[in-house]
């Protein structure tokens, strides 16, 4: 798996992440839960700005990692 294939892979993998947790945070009853599920989602957004930063990077750095 190439560095382009991996960092794809990782970022798919917290947009999902964070998805799950905004879904949960919108479901539940309990304000504690939905606090800690937006808490949540928030630290996977950050993550994956991060990310996509660290993916602009590669494929600058290493054009043959570009996305299509």
């Amino acid at each position: 798996m190439t560095v382009g294939t991996q960092m794809a892979k990782a970022i798919a993998t917290v947009q999902s992440a964070a998805a799950t947790m905004k879904t949960f945070a919108l479901e539940t009853q309990d304000e504690a839960a939905k606090q800690t599920f937006q808490e949540l989602a928030n630290t996977f957004d950050d993550a994956l700005v991060k990310l996509q930063g660290r993916q602009k990077y590669i494929e600058e750095q290493e054009p043959q990692y570009k996305q299509q």
